[in-house]
């Protein structure tokens, strides 16, 4: 035998990658030769992230990294190389071009292919398979020319994870939205019937309609019994059910599972499973001992793994084979978590209770729209596995306890901390055995983890790279910063991975440079292309910064969800409208304009906490039109939608109150059109009262005004919310030149200094020296940067203009408001209306838990794997 040997993978995706890191990783003296043959013309990308490239359309960005092996001259990485035929007597493999390949091992990374039921029509040209990011592209151009047409519908053809995911991205889209499930509900591999229900619910909920129960019966085009105009496009399909029911779409998605690329094995002889995929025993041996199969093409002791966490458990395997090892394939964990619109969904473990004699514990809450459940031994003492929907925190403390003893009453771990219950997610990672699996894509075990600690990884990028834990889906990546601060480890307050800087440092570099853009920042001063952790973050300090709009040139693309239509989306997919009302002050024909628009648009109208009126119900195309009448009523954005003022509430004060001191009610007006645009960290509240009475509740706000016989006193960080908190008093009977330049200086040194979504309440409290470093801040001066926070503040309020109007009056701006819920001019199906006090509103089962704003907006998934 020569020194070195020949070793040539077929497939180049996130597995085939994966077993070509770990050999070269391992193979310290150059035993091994790698080529590496890929169909695909696109080097190894991260496929579990498929759906963020509906975001971006930049394929650079899922590049998986090292995927082109530079500088690695043992490694021979043939793109657009398909292999024709394997030749196992000679130990050849021959291309579809006529090249030949010698190999002394051969490793099958074949993956699998979408699934088509053969059903009439399947390959007609508005079907199309969700698989890879030629097949995205496709997706898009037929949903580009769908919503051109008069059926600006599509259709997804199963309802598992990767229908869900095909879903959100036709939603994504714009297109009115079906999935077509077989099975009762969705998700029917890693959901119960019980928290199926659930998710059917919560994803009709979010304007997608859900068909269970049925089967395509076949897809034909629609026969028009008259021509168009030829101003009308509509190349639509009717999609027939077997309930009778049928489906009329521009675009149909198959996503009904997926099938091993096993046909080079089949050609070759090799002992294929009964449904499918290469047969391999526990070290991924093929009946050919010179052949491997690694991830979903191989049927590992007769069973097929759709999930990238055990693919990658198979390339470790036989990387470690080959270098004379003796690893099997273990037990795979099969857990998934699925984040789609702000639905969180999860399973792991013996999901389904299959386990003889297990037992479950099971909390619904059918009226906060969460379930749990936790499957157990016999003797309630071994967690099995579990379920979770509508609210998956536990999901990260859980899944490793699989197989472990539990540390107290399965209950307390899933009941709502309403009931007492402290809650699996309050015990953190320290509650874990060693042996828990941290991270299931590598795994990686919480002892493997404390180990790398104590050789010296001192932070979440040094513990990635030394482990591979939360390099491939992320979601464990909490967990490891949890580990190093349980082992003592101070953490880095880097913004993110992509930059090494704090919130504050990166503000204070916006604000000493030239520069303007989230490209131009990263370019110099940080790597990487960028998150959805910092890219928001920079968009508002780039709006802090400046009055540029925010949906101006390359910031547009920053925005969080709400921003990105500068109003709140819903849980049904429309949207609230909130103008301004500046202390609470309104005009009678301001009312009666708020009334009419609300008549037009059928929309439903609520006074706010905040002393304004909402309108809820108005699809994204019908935005600008509702704006553009406001504005010309003399109205403005109210900032609803933003990290920014919301609100200056305030009680009617001297003007018209007995026991008033001050005029409160001009006070906040004053205020609210000081600060109105403000971008901060977090969202800003203040209310001013006019006397100690306190009818404006000023003390639970973040900038709370009293007034006094002398003036005003002035309390700051007060938070309502999940955590309430009372606001502190920082300065007493202030005159209103001074109470406003101390709000100024408040205001700026909070939005320099807080951390990403950092509210003020916990901004005051991780502040070194607390209150009193505070008012020395804000009315000493101690640090010489008064003038500085006050000119900022002057700036700000000479460049301020309404967002709203800022859209109206560029026609490329207007160009974003195309209609997400449905077509325009037609009532949303999905949203069903009642009669309360003679008037319509969303009826009771519309409603949903709340989420933030991220979770509702453009659509992300992050799934563990599929």
């Amino acid at each position: 035998m020569s020194s070195t040997q020949n070793v040539v993978v077929i497939g180049h995706g996130m597995v085939g990658h994966r077993f070509v890191e770990a050999l070269r990783s391992r193979d310290a003296e150059g035993t091994w030769r790698v080529t590496i043959l890929s169909e695909e013309v696109e080097a190894a990308y991260d496929r579990v992230g498929l759906t963020g490239y509906t975001e971006h359309w930049d394929r650079g960005r899922l590049a998986l990294p090292g995927n082109d092996y530079a500088g690695d001259d043992r490694v021979d990485l043939r793109l657009g190389c398909a292999v024709a035929e394997i030749d196992r007597q000679a130990r050849t493999v021959r291309t579809a071009t006529g090249e030949t390949f010698d190999y002394d091992a051969l490793v099958l990374a074949t993956g699998s292919y979408a699934f088509v039921p053969p059903v009439p029509g399947h390959d007609l040209p508005h079907c199309h398979v969700y698989r890879t990011l030629d097949d995205l592209d496709a997706i898009r151009a037929g949903a580009l020319a769908a919503l051109d047409s008069k059926t600006p519908v599509g259709a997804v053809i199963g309802g598992g994870l990767l229908g869900l995911e095909a879903a959100n991205a036709l939603r994504a889209f714009g297109l009115e939205t079906h999935v077509l499930e077989m099975s009762p509900h969705l998700m029917a591999a890693q959901m119960d019937p019980a928290g199926g229900a659930l998710l059917n619910r919560m994803i009709r909920g979010l304007g997608i309609k859900v068909h269970t129960g049925v089967s395509t019966e076949s897809i034909q085009p629609v026969q028009r019994h008259k021509p168009l105009k030829k101003s009308q496009n509509d190349d639509s399909v009717r999609v027939s059910l077997n309930d009778g029911s049928s489906v009329v779409a521009s675009v149909v998605v198959f996503a009904a599972g997926v099938r091993p690329r096993d046909e080079l094995a089949r050609q070759a002889g090799l002992d294929i499973a009964q449904r499918g995929g290469v047969i391999t025993d526990l070290s991924c041996v093929t009946s050919d001992p010179s052949i491997y199969a690694i991830g979903e093409v191989a049927a590992i002791e007769g069973r097929c793994y759709g999930l990238v966490g055990p693919g990658y458990t198979s390339a470790e395997v036989v990387a470690d084979r080959l270098l004379g090892g003796a690893a099997e394939f273990p037990e795979p964990d099969m857990s998934t978590k699925l984040k789609l619109l702000g639905v969180d969904v999860a399973s792991f473990g013996d999901a389904q209770g299959r386990t003889p004699n297990c037992l479950d514990v099971v909390v619904n809450d059918p009226v906060k729209n969460t379930y749990a459940k936790l499957v157990l031994s016999d003797d309630a003492k071994t967690l099995l596995g579990g379920i979770l929907v509508g609210d998956a925190s536990a999901y990260g403390v859980l899944r490793p306890m699989v197989a472990s003893e539990l540390p107290g009453d399965p209950l307390s771990l899933i009941a709502p901390a309403a009931e007492g219950a402290a809650g699996a997610s309050a015990l953190g990672v320290g509650a874990l055995p060693d042996i828990a699996q941290i991270c299931s894509c590598n795994n990686v075990t919480k002892g493997d983890l404390k180990e790398a600690i104590c050789g010296g990884c001192d932070d979440v990028p040094s513990l990635k790279k030394c482990t591979l834990a939360g390099t491939s889906c992320g979601s464990c990546v909490p967990l490891l910063k949890q580990l190093l601060e349980a082992e003592g480890v101070e953490q880095s307050r880097s913004l993110c991975e992509h930059f090494s800087q704090s919130r504050a440092e990166l503000f204070e570099i916006v604000s000493a440079t030239e520069i303007r853009t989230f490209s131009g920042l990263i370019e110099q001063f940080g790597t990487g292309k960028g998150c959805d952790i910092c890219k928001p973050t920079v968009a508002s300090i780039l709006a802090s910064t400046s009055s540029d709009h925010v949906l101006s040139g390359e910031q547009a693309s920053l925005q969080d969800s709400n921003d990105h239509f500068l109003a709140n989306i819903q849980k049904n997919g429309s949207y609230s409208v909130v103008p301004r009302s500046p202390g609470g002050e309104i005009t009678p024909e301001q009312l009666i304009l708020i009334g009419e628009i609300a008549r037009d648009f059928d929309l439903y109208t609520k006074i706010t906490g905040g002393q304004r009126i909402d309108m809820f119900g108005a699809r994204v195309d019908q935005l600008p039109e509702i704006w553009r009448r406001l504005v010309e009523g003399g109205m403005e954005s109210g900032q609803a939608y933003g990290k920014s003022l919301r609100t200056v509430k305030s009680c009617v004060g001297s003007t018209w109150c007995r026991y008033g001191q001050q005029d409160s009610v001009n006070m906040a007006v004053e205020i609210e059109k000081r600060y109105r645009g403000l971008r901060a960290p977090h969202k800003i509240k203040m209310a001013v009262s006019g006397c100690a009475r306190e009818c404006a509740e000023a003390q639970s706000k973040d900038v709370g005004i009293i007034a006094t016989e002398q003036g005003w006193n002035l309390y700051v960080c007060g938070n309502g919310g999940m955590s309430p908190r009372h606001a502190q008093l920082l300065a007493g009977d202030l005159d209103d030149e001074t109470l406003i330049r101390y709000i100024d200086r408040f205001l700026m040194f909070y939005i320099r200094t807080a951390d990403r979504l950092q509210r003020t309440a916990p901004w005051l409290e991780a502040l070194d020296g607390g209150l009193d470093h505070l008012r020395e801040v804000v009315c000493d001066d101690s640090l010489g940067l008064a003038a500085e926070f006050e000119s900022a503040m002057e700036r700000h309020v000479a460049g301020y203009a309404c967002e709203w109007k800022g859209v109206l009056e560029d026609p490329e701006k207007l160009s974003r408001f195309v209609s997400f819920v449905n077509a325009p001019d037609v009532d949303d199906p999905t949203i069903t209306f009642t009669e309360r006090a003679g008037r319509k509103v969303p009826g009771a089962t519309d409603f949903a838990p709340a989420r933030s704003a991220t979770e509702l907006g453009m659509p992300a998934i992050i799934q563990e794997a599929k």
